[in-house]
């Protein structure tokens, strides 16, 4: 849909749900942080029961810590609160519950909003999605890099858990005065928490608490970043012919979630309308999908969403996202266009 089709402009509709509500902005970090900090406080409990139950309390525990960071996530935007330093510093701290320097993510998540769907600007807060003619003409050791990092066992276990953990323990190569301070006082902080709870608790216990729900919370985040991108029908555009509205309305997901998994996942399925206008909190998001047909796309379900795990590359040509079992094609394609060359020319001597 073309912006001049719409009845209304787009910007004039996201404008209503843009202002934050400050005790609902109150409650939900609230409602978050202080279940977060009992569960984990019970995991530790559990450990004289059995790990096992442990592991189980370990499940919610981890829904809180993706919704700490949608709170984390909406203060990066300054969407939470109207005050800008209420922003920042629920985020940082909010980023020590999450492992995450508050500062630094946000630049780079500004950045990822701002080329999302760009072919010529990837690389930035993105999963790496290479095109079909990219892959073909890289050598073998980096196809082989390639493929172990879109694989879904590794992406969403091993990639998911280092990236928080270890990743982002050290600043990027863009980042700027304000983004490094942010990643050593993150550390420093983390440091210090870490070097207390060992002390109170030992370090066997905190490893033993800690670890699962960060693992769970990781594969988690980094599953929902994944398939509000990469599924069925999804966009991506050279940089010439990019645009703002339907990088947001077709190369984001409306993910629909059952209740419980919306509420941990902070109404973030509703991605569509967060990359047209990342100043709406995210408790009006639905609100905002509920009140506007324009808003009202083709759902993608759990179901449906499992399919994008079969997704590696973009086919330029096909506008689509295909599997490496996609490439047989191409190598047969390539293959008798130079067989076809090769007989043009030997016609022509």
């Amino acid at each position: 849909m073309e912006e001049k089709d719409m009845p209304v402009r787009w910007q004039a509709i996201v404008a209503k749900y843009s202002a934050p509500d400050v005790w609902r902005s109150i409650w939900q970090a609230v409602n978050s942080i202080v279940p977060f900090l009992a569960m984990w406080y019970l995991m530790y409990l559990s450990l004289s029961v059995s790990y096992w139950l442990t592991l189980v309390l370990a499940l919610p525990t981890a829904g809180f810590v993706v919704r700490i960071f949608i709170i984390l996530h909406d203060c990066g935007h300054g969407s939470f609160f109207k005050s800008q330093r209420a922003n920042d510093t629920l985020g940082f701290f909010a980023g020590l519950l999450t492992l995450t320097p508050y500062a630094h993510w946000r630049h780079d998540h500004a950045i990822h909003h701002s080329t999302s769907g760009d072919l010529d600007r990837r690389g930035v807060g993105d999963v790496l999605t290479l095109t079909v003619a990219e892959y073909l003409e890289m050598p073998w050791y980096k196809k082989i890099g390639y493929r172990l990092m879109r694989n879904p066992y590794i992406l969403f276990t091993i990639v998911s858990f280092m990236l928080f953990v270890f990743a982002q323990r050290f600043w990027s190569e863009q980042a700027g005065p304000r983004e490094r301070a942010s990643v050593i006082w993150t550390n420093l902080a983390l440091a210090g928490i870490v070097a207390v709870l060992c002390a109170l608790i030992g370090w066997q216990a905190f490893l033993l608490v800690e670890v699962p729900v960060m693992f769970l919370a990781c594969s988690a985040g980094v599953w929902l970043f994944y398939v509000q991108h990469n599924f069925d029908g999804t966009y991506w555009q050279r940089h010439d012919k990019w645009e703002y509205f339907k990088a947001g309305m077709e190369g984001s997901s409306f993910y629909k979630l059952p209740g419980i998994l919306q509420w941990f996942s902070g109404n973030i399925g509703f991605h569509h309308i967060h990359h047209l206008s990342p100043k709406i909190p995210n408790y009006k998001l639905e609100q905002a999908f509920n009140e506007n047909k324009l808003f009202q796309i083709k759902p993608v379900t759990i179901g449906i969403s499992l399919k994008s795990l079969a997704y590696r590359l973009w086919d330029e040509e096909k506008k689509k996202l295909v599997g490496f079992n996609a490439l047989r094609q191409y190598r047969k394609a390539a293959a008798l266009e130079a067989r076809k060359a090769a007989a043009v020319e030997a016609l022509a001597e």
